[in-house]
């Protein structure tokens, strides 16, 4: 496994442990270029009282900011759990150029839906899928409490 993968995964699941002690779904984000995080997020929808504000829309908002453009070519996306269909819908947009993912989400994520990112998007999933299932797995039984 790729050492810089795991590391910034590590990064975007200290986003998630952010979204889990603010009571939101743990999922968390950054967004990488050269091998520098421009821009971190977490679940917000809480919060915001926003569907939309999933850590994925507010990193690539941030990451667009960062660059003043709204192209995220050259950046890589690291996320905690695989990307739902409208993420994916803004990643593809985003055209950006890599998107890592760590646990699969069977019900929710785009994969599923057959939906493709950008042609020229890479992608790679299982990136510490352990340690993001874990914590999701552990919101998701205290909430059942």
């Amino acid at each position: 496994m790729d050492l810089d993968d795991i590391f910034f995964m590590k990064q975007a699941l200290i986003e998630a442990e952010k979204a889990y002690h603010a009571d939101e779904v743990p999922v968390g984000a950054v967004v990488v270029v050269e091998n520098r995080i421009i821009a971190r997020a977490h679940n917000l929808t809480e919060r915001l009282h926003d569907v939309t504000a999933h850590a994925e829309m507010q990193a690539i908002t941030s990451a667009a900011n960062y660059l003043n453009g709204k192209y995220l070519s050259d950046c890589t996306l690291y996320v905690t759990l695989e990307p739902c269909i409208m993420c994916a819908g803004a990643l593809k947009w985003s055209q950006i150029t890599r998107v890592v993912y760590g646990a699969s989400d069977p019900q929710r994520g785009f994969n599923q839906t057959g939906l493709q990112l950008h042609p020229k998007t890479s992608l790679r999933s299982g990136v510490l899928a352990a340690e993001s299932k874990s914590l999701l797995d552990q919101f998701f039984a205290n909430k059942r409490k």
